[in-house]
């Protein structure tokens, strides 16, 4: 009987982290368009959509029209996004990924159905489909989480027509509140169609988000890094996310050392605290951690613990990287949060500090220091590109 109970007891676990959509509705659209009429056609656009859609159903999303719709006109597309729009009503999550041709005219992000065919500047309105309809439609659903995935960033398909103003790629967006776009490529860019039946970005995003535990800035993080990777850097994948309410999964859930709740600050002062070995999560990362420096101050006082560095800090940078600023930091009983930017870091009772944040897309660094005292610290940080510099915390 003691066997058969843990038995269930491990089924009923394995169900609740492997299928999350059980505690959640989510909702995706997914579309490929290869066979275009008027200018030339794409060899992958169509697996890869159906690779996502098939993807996408094993992790609990229902999809607008049972799969991949493939190869829209602007009327179906047209249908397609007002359909998605309206099953979105009382969802959790929504999710929408384009394969396609894809291009920007004076800053406006357009997708190309497969009837495409403007001659002047002024038939794009009404031969295109304009990015904001579409977020527009996740933006008024109510989800709590919206995801768009652009595998479009091609080259300009109607150049040779004289639109003088389409640019290379697609455009840098802002995203809505509560939504991550992720760019196959960077703002600008033209990302590579793939020679193996499946797009380099495709190929990763499928095979990163079946990994159990992994969230979903962290999903795009690898999947950035295997793009680049894959690619030899020719092609970089670019994330633009507003602030998003809590976590989300793809499969599975947070990972136990992620879970874990942070040591406390001991009672008395004749308790003995231990600093906190356990080993962080690991994030991919292309330049090496850097070691933490001396101390060249006063030591931390063991016996108050994490709880001596509570409170509000002021951050500031300084070295090489532009994409660093002054910030606003909260630590709260050994977690360090980053306001403004997306990041996150601990502390431990010795006052030693790691760090990981992202700046502008998907630009990772790692900052490595410690605390001086109860109102001063500070290290160094170094970023995937190689620009380093050092940081300090004052209060």
């Amino acid at each position: 009987m003691r066997q058969i109970a843990l038995f269930l007891s491990l089924l009923f676990l394995i169900i609740v982290t492997s299928f999350p959509a059980l505690a959640e509705t989510r909702v995706a659209l997914v579309v490929g368009n290869a066979n275009y009429r008027n200018i030339p056609s794409l060899a992958n656009p169509a697996g890869d959509a159906r690779l996502i859609a098939s993807t996408l159903k094993t992790l609990g999303f229902r999809l607008v029209g049972d799969g991949a719709q493939i190869d829209l006109d602007k009327t179906a597309l047209d249908k397609a996004i007002r359909t998605f729009g309206n099953e979105l009503q009382g969802a959790d999550v929504g999710l929408f990924y384009y394969a396609g041709h894809g291009l920007q005219l004076r800053g406006t992000n357009y997708l190309v159905p497969v009837g495409a065919n403007p001659i002047r500047e002024a038939d794009v309105d009404f031969e295109l489909e304009d990015l904001t309809l579409l977020l527009r439609q996740m933006e008024s659903s109510g989800t709590r989480l919206n995801l768009v995935m652009l595998d479009a960033c091609r080259n300009n398909p109607f150049g040779h027509r004289g639109l003088r103003a389409v640019d290379a790629g697609l455009a840098q967006v802002r995203a809505p509140e509560g939504t991550l776009i992720s760019f196959a490529t960077q703002p600008g860019n033209v990302a590579l169609d793939g020679d193996d039946g499946h797009s380099p970005y495709s190929r990763a995003l499928a095979q990163t988000i079946q990994r159990p535990g992994v969230g979903v800035f962290d999903v795009m993080n690898q999947v950035g890094l295997s793009v680049k990777r894959a690619t030899g850097g020719e092609q970089q994948p670019w994330v633009s996310s507003s602030p998003i309410d809590g976590s989300f999964y793809f499969a599975g859930t947070a990972r136990a050392e992620e879970t874990r709740p942070a040591p406390q600050a001991p009672l008395n002062n004749t308790a003995e605290v231990r600093p906190n070995n356990s080993r962080p999560t690991e994030v991919a990362m292309v330049s090496p951690v850097q070691t933490a420096p001396p101390v060249q101050a006063e030591q931390p006082r063991p016996d108050r613990g994490v709880a001596m560095y509570n409170g509000r800090w002021t951050g500031t940078f300084s070295g090489s990287c532009p994409h660093f600023s002054n910030m606003a930091v909260v630590i709260n009983n050994g977690n360090i949060t980053m306001l403004g930017v997306r990041g996150s870091g601990r502390v431990s009772a010795d006052g030693a500090v790691t760090a990981h944040l992202v700046a502008v897309g998907l630009i990772h660094s790692t900052a490595t220091g410690r605390m001086k005292s109860s109102t001063s610290g500070g290290g160094t940080y170094r970023d995937e590109l190689g620009c380093s510099g050092g940081w300090e915390l004052s209060r």
